[in-house]
């Protein structure tokens, strides 16, 4: 935490060169680089079928990059759906269930009558008769028992088949080697008809929508809170000099260096037009004004 009164000096003694404003900060030299670049591998080992992009070509997200041989992939889905459809229709068909419950209540009410003619006709039928019937409507009450186990086992089964059709579904999606991130394919190092392995980079893959650009400030900078705040890259380019792109800076580093007593700060830059190249050397404006405006 700085001192009011050291931070007051220092803020003083970065006042504002000619031509900049009041409460902004200038990097005099700042490095743009890439804030992400990809090297997209294989998933799956197999032959390349297809490359669908060149070098310097742009890509968006997902886009398909290059296509591994999937023939017999994609027989594993065909199967593996036909046989989720199968155990789909088995858990739907509750005929056995229906059948042996219809059968359980005629079992019963064939007993029941039975019973009922014995209360007005003692001895009109026979003891093992009546033993058979109950027998009969035990066995039914056994038939729904285990009627209502085979759906629920035929439950389970779908969930299995759904399950290894996920995973034979997924098995072909690792076969298209497709782009992490939107930007521009850079060292395209395989081609159509080689084999590849799980892992091996098959090409490259650069972000340049949002660009970072690095430099250094002056430990006098650190009396404003940085942090966050907006910034503006000018850059000279071909038929265009001082062009502007804006950015928010998004780190400053916790250390000071002891010899030249400057602090390294990333700020990330909006690439409007893609305009701008990783390399190129600008400077920067930070606005460091405080949040309600005053100066």
């Amino acid at each position: 935490m700085w001192h009011p009164l050291l931070a007051a000096v220092l803020a003083a003694l970065a006042g504002a060169p000619a031509g900049q404003s009041a409460g902004e900060i200038e990097v005099s030299s700042v490095l743009v680089r890439l804030i992400e670049q990809r090297e997209v591998p294989a998933e799956e080992a197999g032959v390349l079928a297809a490359v669908e992009v060149s070098d310097g070509q742009m890509v968006q997200r997902d886009d398909l990059l290059a296509q591994i041989v999937d023939a017999e992939a994609r027989i594993a889905v065909e199967r593996a759906k036909i046989e989720l459809d199968i155990a789909r229709k088995n858990v739907e068909n509750d005929v056995g269930v229906r059948f042996a419950a219809k059968s359980l209540e005629v079992a019963k009410a064939e007993l029941e009558r039975s019973l009922d003619s014995i209360a007005k006709y003692p001895k009109s039928i026979s003891d093992s008769e009546m033993d058979r019937l109950r027998l009969v409507v035990e066995r039914g009450e056994l038939e729904v028992e285990q009627a209502e186990y085979e759906q629920a086992i035929a439950a389970f089964t779908q969930r299995i088949k759904e399950n290894e059709y996920e995973a034979a579904m997924e098995k072909l999606r690792r076969r298209r080697i497709t782009a992490p991130v939107a930007g521009v394919v850079v060292d395209v190092q395989r081609r159509p008809g080689e084999w590849v392995e799980p892992g091996e980079t098959v090409l490259r893959v650069l972000r340049i929508d949002r660009l970072r650009a690095e430099g250094f400030l002056p430990v006098a900078a650190l009396a404003h809170e940085l942090d966050g705040r907006a910034v503006r890259l000018v850059v000279d380019l071909p038929g265009q000099a001082g062009a502007e792109f804006p950015g928010r800076v998004v780190f400053l580093s916790p250390e000071i260096d002891p010899v030249n007593a400057q602090v390294r700060v990333w700020a990330e830059i909006e690439n409007r037009g893609l305009r701008l190249r990783p390399g190129m050397r600008a400077r920067m404006i930070v606005d460091a004004r405080p949040a309600d405006g005053s100066p």
